[in-house]
């Protein structure tokens, strides 16, 4: 097991801990982050936050197709690597949400946070946060180069912020789906090589 494995799994129940201790910090930080309404950047991050499906479809796909145009199978077993990121993610993501039954904070704080745009069933953790990161994670170990790192990181990023700034999620599910988008890819590549080696 990597180091970031085992970071991955340290991580979580200590977070969940915090998350439950730690509720007036997170109610704190988000007011500061949702701040009051300002239709253009409002907008803005709204759209940032709806692009997560497009990338998330868009990346194994243009990997895949890539690969098979150039005959590069070394690609095409990168995009099935990234896909399967994506679907652990997802469904780890969900499972979560069921079992945690955190209520989204516009909910539990309508006079304090301002629901700027969509949030479904359960808050904890970040579904957006956690697919984005997963991609970039996914994207980074496929092509470790800084072009590449950089902006799938900083993308990742600002769709983070967009959920908090929608008032559609805690700073602490946020970083939940940070921990999981990327310790879901790290394990699934890290399998990938053990099973190389058997």
């Amino acid at each position: 097991m990597t180091f970031q494995c085992k970071l991955f799994f340290l991580f979580i129940p200590l977070l969940f801990s915090l998350t439950l201790r730690g509720q007036n910090i997170d109610i704190r930080l988000l007011d500061k982050i949702n701040s009051p309404v300002n239709p253009h950047a409002d907008n803005a991050w709204k759209f940032v936050s709806n692009t997560i499906a497009p990338v998330n479809i868009a990346t194994p796909l243009a990997m895949f197709v890539t690969g098979l145009a150039t005959h590069d199978k070394d690609l095409q077993k990168k995009s099935y690597y990234t896909g399967a990121s994506l679907l652990v993610a997802a469904g780890l993501s969900t499972t979560f949400k069921i079992i945690i039954k955190r209520p989204r904070p516009f909910t539990t704080y309508p006079d304090i946070i301002i629901k700027k745009g969509k949030g479904g069933s359960y808050s904890f953790p970040s579904g957006h946060t956690t697919m984005a990161f997963a991609t970039a994670t996914s994207l980074s170990l496929s092509f470790p180069k800084w072009y590449v790192i950089v902006p799938s990181y900083t993308y990742a990023a600002a769709v983070a912020y967009s959920r908090m700034y929608l008032g559609v999620h805690y700073p602490s599910d946020v970083l939940a789906g940070i921990l999981l988008g990327m310790g879901t890819s790290f394990l699934v590549f890290e399998s990938e090589k053990w099973l190389k080696k058997k």
